[in-house]
């Protein structure tokens, strides 16, 4: 049986090319809960630096109420959890924002898309909330991407 994470990077990387075209963010990635944990990044971007571990804690659905108070590193950037509704049926998103940073912060949205997520960062001066609803549509885009590949299998 054929599962998201066959999915070629090629087609991961079309989908964040596609996205990064919107002019909205400045990086994204696509990741998942199991190896190979990173399945494309925006070579241009930090994202490609994510770690396995950070990458646990961040979808982690145990203690998450913990990442309110410690805040998220991503890709050896600190973040302060706004809002966590990743796991919240219908919505599936993530906000942070990037901080102690001398070029300013910036809005992170992750979005869950089956069983992987698009994570995206916000060009500067990108407020969050039109960033989530940019991601929320492009993962519409992907999980209809990942029915036809299915489909042709």
């Amino acid at each position: 049986m054929q599962c998201v994470g066959d999915i070629s990077k090629e087609v991961w990387q079309d989908c964040l090319t596609l996205f990064l075209q919107t002019g909205m963010c400045c990086d994204a990635a696509i990741i998942t809960n199991s190896p190979p944990w990173l399945l494309a990044s925006y070579p241009e971007g930090n994202l490609f630096q994510l770690t396995q571990e950070e990458i646990q804690i961040l979808l982690a659905r145990e203690g998450r109420e913990k990442l309110f108070l410690q805040g998220i590193t991503l890709a050896g950037t600190k973040c302060l959890l706004i809002r966590d509704n990743l796991y919240t049926e219908g919505n599936n998103t993530m906000d942070l924002r990037t901080k102690g940073q001398s070029r300013g912060s910036q809005a992170v949205t992750v979005v869950q898309i089956e069983s992987v997520y698009l994570v995206v960062v916000g060009q500067k001066g990108t407020e969050g909330g039109p960033l989530n609803l940019k991601a929320f549509e492009m993962a519409g885009y992907i999980r209809e991407a990942i029915r036809q590949h299915m489909a042709h299998f």
